[in-house]
């Protein structure tokens, strides 16, 4: 059972209101599932409209930032809990060690590390949860026929492909995993 839920997103806010309606209604289901969310515990773009989401709907919300994005003060000021790590690496090992499940949304450079990483974490054995990608308005199609192509040149199984799952929406993605 999916108890507690990490969500890895942008931080941008310069994107389209597409986006932002999709995680805020992501962090809705997620608090009205009763499942904990976790997120690098932003303010901003995606990961403040994930955060809100939930809070607004009364779930429970832990944030996970390093120490220099603290003294930033990039973090959320409603979140249930707040952990801050010394840096990144372990900004990533605290948000996978507190996951029961993985959730990928439209990104940057920053979230398509995180979600190769939990990937190959996966792989290897080190992560035993699910892994959902959010495919709003097919963001991610071009990293998906990437990696099918990794398949067909024989950089992949195709066993790995099954490693995540996609989702089109946000309530599908709670299909998924509940």
């Amino acid at each position: 059972m999916v108890k507690t839920i990490t969500v890895y997103c942008a931080s941008s806010s310069h994107i389209d209101e597409a986006y932002f309606l999709a995680a805020r209604e992501l962090g809705t289901l997620i608090a009205q599932c009763g499942i904990t969310l976790v997120t690098g515990s932003g303010k901003s773009g995606l990961m403040g409209a994930v955060n809100q989401g939930a809070i607004d709907a009364g779930g429970k919300t832990i944030g996970v930032i390093p120490q220099f994005m603290y003294e930033r003060q990039w973090q959320h000021p409603d979140l249930t809990e707040l952990i801050v790590t010394p840096d990144m690496h372990r900004r990533k090992e605290k948000m996978a060690e507190l996951a029961d499940a993985v959730i990928a949304l439209p990104g940057g450079i920053g979230t398509f590390e995180e979600l190769m990483e939990i990937i190959t974490w996966r792989k290897l054995g080190l992560f035993e949860g699910q892994i959902v990608i959010l495919n709003t308005n097919g963001y991610y199609n071009p990293i998906l026929t990437m990696l099918h192509d990794a398949v067909d040149k024989g950089f992949m199984r195709t066993l790995d492909l099954g490693l995540w799952k996609v989702a089109e929406t946000p309530q599908q993605v709670i299909e998924l995993l509940v």
